[in-house]
């Protein structure tokens, strides 16, 4: 009996915190470039080190109205919506507590997530947004204080034990310079968490053990909405919005408005409208969640250089293709640090490496991932 009473307060008390803004700032305009050269005018200051955010958001599988089953039984009177709009998104808060989450999924905390339509970048799924933009300050404010320095980085486990290796060299000499890099490579490696995510939620990575997240792997709005997340994130910290996590959360409150708005945010009614237009090509509206085969068509791609899936055959447009940069000053951000997925006894269907995976590998495993479907989808017609 106590437990669900301490959750329930707990809850209430992070709700009142979460109401509690600081001081309203000027917002940061998104730098939605193709490719960016941003930079830091200046050393800001920067928070602690924080802890990592507490796994990802609830939400959402591809489509609207979704209707579910448990162990295989029809669940009556419960529809998924999933459909949000860009002015009314609420606040942001950095993942890093159960209870955030279980407010979140009770509907009583100020941030939403779902999906929208845009014209320039398809669909996007808001909580793989804010994903990696939290996963791109924490990795920031892991980075920046020890830039150069030789150490490792241990996260939890998703199938594959993760670890980020970080290797000696020497740093830019400007204090400018070391933020700007440490900005991104923070960015880099927090679009290759999300790209993994997506690869071991294929492979019978379970994040409740027992329920299948097959529906959610390589769904069609996924790693652009991640790229677009890190991108944000990165912006805000070469513009100064990492001093703190009240700031950042202000800010990405503020930039993501309007960066969506840059890409055509389509209304509730003009995105259930699209959800309408590719039912029986990108998804089946006859299919339970979470049946795999739900979504009947994925985006494999785990590049971040990367154009927004789009359906073509119904919306001929001009997609934004965006990308992350690959070096800074002379420094090959592959040479500095390195994601390693190093074998566990808990692997599921993901096939054991000779020492450990890398982001190199990412598109042979997803690849497989896609002749695999491409079998199934056949076999089940």
């Amino acid at each position: 009996m106590l437990k669900p009473l301490i959750v329930t307060i707990g809850i209430l008390l992070l709700t009142a915190c979460q109401n509690s803004a600081p001081s309203k700032l000027a917002a940061v305009s998104p730098e939605l470039n193709s490719d960016t050269h941003e930079f830091a005018s200046q050393s800001w200051p920067v928070l602690e080190p924080l802890e990592p955010p507490q796994g990802l958001r609830a939400c959402c599988a591809f489509g609207y109205d979704l209707q579910a089953q448990l162990w295989g039984i029809p669940v009556p009177f419960y529809t998924i919506d999933n459909i949000v709009e860009a002015d009314k998104l609420g606040e942001h808060h950095y993942n890093d507590s159960f209870l955030g989450a279980t407010a979140a999924l009770m509907g009583v905390s100020d941030e939403k997530v779902g999906l929208l339509y845009t014209d320039k970048g398809g669909f996007i799924d808001i909580s793989h947004v804010r994903d990696t933009a939290d996963y791109t300050i924490f990795l920031f404010s892991q980075i920046y204080p020890r830039l150069g320095e030789s150490w490792t980085l241990k996260l939890s486990d998703e199938l594959a034990s993760r670890q980020i290796v970080f290797k000696p060299f020497t740093p830019p000499v400007s204090t400018e310079q070391r933020y700007t890099l440490s900005a991104y490579l923070a960015a880099k490696l927090a679009f290759q968490l999300a790209a993994w995510h997506e690869i071991a939620q294929w492979y019978g990575y379970q994040s409740v053990p027992g329920f299948s997240e097959g529906i959610s792997a390589f769904s069609p709005e996924d790693l652009y909405s991640n790229l677009l997340g890190a991108r944000l994130s990165m912006t805000l910290i070469l513009q100064g919005r990492a001093q703190s996590l009240p700031l950042f959360s202000q800010s990405m409150e503020d930039i993501l408005p309007t960066a969506l708005e840059q890409l055509g945010a389509n209304t509730k009614l003009q995105t259930r409208a699209m959800f309408d237009r590719v039912d029986g090509l990108w998804w089946n509206s006859y299919q339970r969640v979470p049946k795999k085969f739900l979504v009947l068509t994925r985006d494999y791609d785990t590049s971040d250089n990367r154009y927004p899936l789009m359906p073509l055959q119904m919306v001929p447009t001009e997609s934004l293709r965006l990308s992350l940069p690959n070096e800074y000053q002379g420094y090959s951000l592959q040479e500095l640090a390195q994601f390693r997925l190093l074998p566990t006894s808990k692997m599921a269907h993901l096939p054991t490496p000779q020492t450990y995976w890398t982001a190199a590998d990412f598109s042979t495993l997803s690849e497989a991932a896609k002749q695999q479907d491409q079998q199934q989808q056949i076999l089940s017609f």
